[in-house]
């Protein structure tokens, strides 16, 4: 099996994030957490039952020395706010200072510090917490197992707290949740996931990038999720490529004809649904990105402009799309429909008869998007209305800024476009999985109305 050197360090770890406080729109949603399944009220700590009587000894050891009381004169003076009281971080997304990546604006992401701190000087708590994480089980990751890869817990949450503008000494529990108990053990699984790609080839070979698919609704967090696994690859050394499937939606001239081909039907008004890509660009981009495998080897990759025409949106200039050079480790490919196969006719009347149109396009997506995808992480969702809620959430945080948003009914109008095809697609990916993947390499990972991940599947 390939070997990783994982433990890497970036040339400039300062190039990566700059903190601002221009005001700005934001690209992500505004993550809004509500963590009562990991927060005792009574004593505002983080209750932990875990199933593990001892910690091993070296372990602890590690993380004592990692989480050292600093010096007073180096822990934050002030805290940094922006946006909803409830958000674990928020991001400003629109300012000079902030990072960009392969075409996609981010940052900088700004962090709410509690007024007191929370106990991660407390070192048993540490180790404890990461170990009653929900994901560790599907991993097959025990106490032990932890303990000899705790290098890299360590590591990698100190990265992402740098990345986030978070103070290890003072995260709030939401943070903490979303750091060690979701961001590091996905990261994990996406290493062993290249390792064994690697493995499947000859010394000297070719390797082409492993394309990582992640399926999930909007608003669930997916955009941050992926910018968190992204920048973890690139400060270990390993090129990646971010692809999201807006980057192939038609121009608005083919937009445009589209909609008059399918007059009155809403779910193809606007951009979104199946029917509204462009599928030679999507086949043209993947399968370039796999044969960049060697040093100078260059590309660029499409970018979609949604403010363009009044927000009705339109490819970006090409002189404007990010280059990738190789080789390529991973492609991170993500979007809301990714996975998504026709079902029976008589599902999408029953679910509504304008999806028809929409379920008959899907049957050439297969072939243009899932068929390049190697390894599937599929972000799962109880109710498809959490999705209106997200978004509602994410326009309230606008508007508090003083920022443009969306009215409620605006929204209400927005998401209505989606959820006959969550409906309709959601149970039979939930149950199958996407055409032609491997159960061996699908994580699924349900998430609760908070986002954060919760036993089960």
């Amino acid at each position: 099996m390939a070997a990783l050197n994982i433990l890497w360090q970036p040339t400039n770890p300062g190039q990566l994030t700059q903190p601002s406080t221009s005001p700005s729109h934001s690209n992500f949603n505004s993550d809004i957490i509500h963590t009562d399944c990991y927060h005792n009220n009574s004593t505002n700590r983080i209750a932990i039952k875990s199933k593990w009587a001892a910690v091993p000894r070296r372990a602890l050891t590690k993380v004592r020395a990692k989480f050292s009381p600093l010096p007073s004169q180096m822990l934050p003076e002030s805290s940094i706010s922006s946006g909803s009281k409830s958000s674990w971080i928020q991001d400003n997304s629109a300012c000079g200072d902030n990072f960009v990546h392969n075409g996609h604006r981010q940052g900088p992401i700004h962090s709410r510090f509690p007024t007191a701190p929370a106990e991660v000087s407390a070192v048993k708590d540490l180790f404890d917490f990461i170990c009653s994480g929900p994901l560790l089980d599907k991993f097959g990751l025990t106490t032990e197992k932890v303990a000899e890869s705790i290098d890299k817990w360590l590591l990698y949450g100190s990265k992402l707290c740098r990345l986030f503008q978070l103070d290890e000494l003072y995260m709030t529990d939401p943070q903490k949740v979303r750091i060690y108990h979701y961001y590091v053990p996905v990261f994990l699984w996406c290493e062993d996931e290249i390792s064994q790609h690697m493995s499947t080839f000859n010394e000297g070979e070719d390797i082409p990038p492993l394309v990582i698919g992640f399926s999930a609704p909007q608003g669930c967090g997916k955009t941050t999720l992926v910018f968190a696994l992204d920048y973890l690859f690139r400060i270990t050394g390993r090129k990646t490529a971010t692809l999201s499937i807006d980057d192939f939606y038609l121009t608005a001239e083919s937009q445009a004809k589209l909609r008059e081909r399918n007059s009155g039907n809403a779910l193809l008004e606007f951009r979104g649904n199946a029917g509204s890509h462009d599928l030679s660009l999507s086949v043209e981009t993947l399968t370039a990105l796999s044969k960049l495998t060697k040093e100078g080897l260059k590309m660029k990759l499409p970018r979609y402009d949604k403010s363009a025409h009044n927000g009705r949106g339109d490819r970006a200039d090409p002189s404007t799309w990010p280059e990738v050079e190789g080789p390529l480790t991973a492609v991170l490919f993500e979007g809301w429909m990714l996975g998504f196969k026709p079902v029976p006719a008589e599902t999408v009347k029953a679910v509504d008869p304008q999806l028809e149109t929409v379920n008959k396009n899907l049957e050439a997506y297969y072939d243009v998007w899932d068929r390049f995808v190697n390894s599937w992480i599929i972000i799962k969702i109880q109710d498809p209305n959490y999705v209106y809620q997200w978004r509602l959430q994410a326009e309230i945080a606008m508007r508090a800024d003083g920022n443009p948003g969306m009215s409620d009914e605006e929204v209400m109008d927005f998401v209505s476009r989606y959820l006959p095809a969550y409906k309709a697609y959601l149970p039979t990916l939930y149950a199958e999985g996407p055409k032609g993947s491997d159960p061996k390499h699908v994580l699924v990972i349900e998430i609760d109305e908070g986002r954060n991940p919760i036993l089960g599947c």
